[in-house]
């Protein structure tokens, strides 16, 4: 049997973590998630040069949402479920903790935790079949993995709401739309051009990537007075960091950067 550490991989700078394989049918492998955790948090610590994350599966669908049938088999449900979130939800602060891009290759269905998922992207690969689906009202819950933080940003509180209350299945052109997809491809070809796009953002400066996910996410909750000055102190000391020289001399002699030289 596969070890889920060995189903993580890394190659041209680009850590692909899976969510789900075919086995359970797509549905969120918990043990792929503490997997995740551990190569996360060696990523932070240093120990793991990667300079994007790919989230994907290797299976037919992204991730169909959680494994009900562990929720119905487990002893003390409400316990359960508060370990797999909890653990979920540990691997979602290290995605952000890494300060690295993050590309999602939404094949297939996207549902509950699997949806959830995509939000975090900072670009969401799609094909014409994706379909996502907020699915927790269906089971009479409500939703983890921070999709009731993402969403409302993405496409305002009221859109939110009425997107997970009703559980409309979102398909991939209103996906796109909405702005959770950043582009629909063919079917055949979501997992190669969201690699190619995470291996692109890898091969770029490093500390520019991690300063645009950061000034994004933090800007809802600030001022635009207090923003403007967070840009101010990072445009500034990116100038002065090695990707920045070399950025900027590599402009004024009319040659590609190279950052990767400079790391």
């Amino acid at each position: 049997m596969t070890s889920p550490s060995d189903l993580i991989t890394l190659d041209d700078g680009v850590l692909t973590l899976p969510l789900a394989t075919a086995d359970n049918g797509t549905a969120l492998d918990h043990a792929l998630v503490l997997a995740a955790v551990a190569e996360l948090g060696r990523v932070t610590r240093g120990e793991v040069d990667a300079g994007a994350i790919l989230l994907a599966s290797t299976g037919k669908n992204f991730c169909a949402g959680g494994n009900v049938g562990a929720f119905a088999a487990a002893d003390d449900r409400a316990e359960y479920l508060r370990g797999l979130a909890d653990d979920l939800h540990q691997m979602i602060g290290l995605l952000y903790e890494t300060g690295l891009p993050v590309v999602a290759a939404v094949t297939g269905w996207a549902a509950g935790a699997g949806m959830s998922m995509v939000l975090h992207a900072d670009v969401a690969i799609g094909g014409t079949k994706t379909r996502l689906r907020p699915a927790y009202p269906g089971i009479g819950l409500s939703p983890d993995g921070g999709m009731s933080w993402t969403l409302p940003r993405a496409v305002g509180p009221a859109r939110a709401r009425h997107l997970i209350m009703t559980d409309q299945i979102i398909d991939a052109q209103r996906a796109l739309d909405l702005g959770l997809l950043a582009d629909v491809v063919d079917d055949d070809a979501v997992i190669d051009t969201a690699h190619a796009a995470a291996a692109r953002l890898a091969a770029g400066p490093r500390g520019s990537m991690a300063a645009i996910r950061r000034l994004v996410r933090d800007s809802a909750d600030r001022t635009l007075t207090d923003h403007l000055t967070a840009e101010a102190k990072s445009i500034s000391a990116l100038s002065a960091s090695a990707e920045g020289v070399e950025g900027v001399d590599a402009f004024i002699a009319k040659r590609a950067p190279d950052f990767g030289s400079v790391r």
